[in-house]
């Protein structure tokens, strides 16, 4: 149901059931998925993919161009997942020729003034609360709870189910399980509230502790502590998720609290 104030360009492609409020603009190139809200004063610009269900609140602006000065106008897309929702203000700019997108997952909430910067992939079931933003080229997966005003550092990677306290600055790669506080930023525990909440058990939240320890309590350097960890617990998704993750990373991972 189009509002007659809203301006829909007529090469967006909007399913039957998609409601979109008075002064609300939709440009060209626009997907919008079926039971969608798009509230008034709404923009979604080009390569905008909007799924199914999603609503969107007053001031947002989703897949303007990038604050990128390499950009050249190559034709590239902003993803919104199914059930998620996009609180007032939120920007979110589409991708580069990096990753020819940004992606934000299903059942997100994102809530108000917070950024997602070109080429970022946020994965399912995440929330970002106000004023979280994330610069270009930023990885963050499943799970993932960022309190208010944390501020992600370009490249850097954030693990399914960490949790990230308010006013972080994130300067460097967030393990998986875990919990991130202090300044500058370091592990302070794993995630156990957020993982109980999920269905981990007592005995699964015990090995992860036992991972964590090896890698930020015993004095060893990461490829130490990786190959300790490798040859001493035994093999698990959990375990292999965090060894790959030290392993993969590009800017290094968060230290301990304590360590130097």
């Amino acid at each position: 149901m189009n509002q007659p104030l809203a301006y829909v360009h007529p090469g967006a492609k909007i399913a039957k059931n998609v409601v979109i409020e008075p002064f609300a603009t939709i440009h060209n190139n626009v997907v919008i998925g079926e039971g969608s809200w798009i509230g008034s004063h709404v923009t979604i610009m080009e390569g905008a993919r909007i799924g199914k269900n999603v609503n969107i609140f007053p001031g947002a602006v989703i897949s303007a161009v990038p604050q990128d000065k390499k950009f050249d106008d190559e034709e590239t897309v902003t993803i919104i997942g199914d059930n998620t929702t996009i609180r007032e203000c939120v920007t979110i700019n589409r991708g580069t020729t990096d990753r020819m997108k940004t992606q934000v997952g299903d059942n997100c909430w994102i809530m108000a003034y917070c950024h997602i910067a070109h080429d970022s992939i946020v994965g399912n079931n995440c929330i970002f609360s106000n004023n979280t933003t994330l610069a270009g080229h930023v990885t963050i997966g499943d799970f993932v709870v960022c309190a208010g005003m944390v501020a992600v550092h370009q490249f850097c990677s954030v693990g399914n189910h960490a949790f990230v306290t308010g006013g972080s600055l994130v300067r460097k790669d967030v393990p998986p399980f875990v919990k991130a506080a202090r300044e500058p930023l370091a592990y302070v525990g794993i995630n156990s509230i957020g993982l109980r909440r999920r269905g981990f058990d007592r005995d699964k939240i015990t090995e992860i502790q036992n991972i964590y320890r090896i890698l930020y309590q015993k004095n060893y350097n990461n490829t130490q502590a990786a190959e300790i960890i490798e040859a001493e617990m035994e093999a698990s998704s959990e375990r292999d998720e965090i060894l790959q993750f030290i392993r993969n990373s590009q800017r290094g991972i968060m230290k301990g609290y304590f360590q130097k």
